[in-house]
């Protein structure tokens, strides 16, 4: 297989990569990376120095691809399966695009914030940023609830990019802050994507890794 994917089962981004390659049934070698261990992690430097996931390998093309938004298009661009990842038309193409970075940047993002306050010592905690960060989450909470059609997907009936980035998103999210009785289509819509069996695969395969996920300490 030409493609290898480096990646931990536990990160957010690298799921939005794995559902598109599940989605399309895309031949991959998962290459799982241990960042604690020194040799996997020059190695891995020495491919992406970034030292970031997930990345891309496609050694049929001599291609290392970062960023799971880059790396979805390529794979719509090179290894187009049955679903469209990337709508063909223009206006639906951007559209989705901008989705996704609002998923990243308003959902994904904040999630990660609070996540990774909960990690640091307790005299080095960011009360403040937190609060902001929950702040955003709640801002965009109620924006997807007004925008997302029911039954549909991020987009309408097509599934896209932005299902592969919404359900990481939203999935990390509502473990930090809950989405409440207020936000029944974003409940429902997450419902829908942890149904659809690409998304299922993914979460049955990262489910031996939710320990690791850092709970709220008081």
């Amino acid at each position: 297989m030409s493609l290898t994917l480096y990646y931990h089962p536990l990160s957010s981004f690298c799921w939005k990569v794995l559902i598109a390659l599940y989605e399309n049934e895309i031949p991959f070698t998962p290459k799982l990376i241990d960042l604690g261990d020194a040799s996997e992690r020059a190695a891995f430097l020495k491919l992406w120095p970034v030292g970031k996931f997930p990345v891309l390998r496609d050694d049929a093309r001599q291609r290392t691809i970062p960023e799971s938004s880059v790396i979805i298009e390529y794979l719509d661009q090179q290894h187009r399966g049955a679903t469209c990842l990337i709508p063909d038309d223009a206006d639906l193409a951007l559209r989705t695009r901008l989705r996704d970075r609002f998923l990243d940047l308003y959902v994904h993002m904040p999630t990660q914030t609070i996540v990774f306050d909960r990690l640091r010592p307790a005299d080095a905690r960011d009360p403040f940023g937190v609060a902001e960060a929950r702040t955003r989450l709640r801002t965009s909470y109620a924006m997807l609830e007004a925008e997302l059609a029911p039954g549909g997907w991020a987009m309408g009936d097509p599934f896209t990019l932005a299902d592969c980035a919404a359900l990481p998103a939203l999935f990390y999210a509502k473990n930090v802050e809950p989405f409440g009785a207020g936000l029944p289509a974003v409940a429902a819509y997450l419902d829908r994507l942890a149904a659809r069996p690409s998304v299922a695969r993914v979460l049955a395969e990262a489910a031996p890794f939710f320990h690791m996920f850092p709970e709220e300490r008081g």
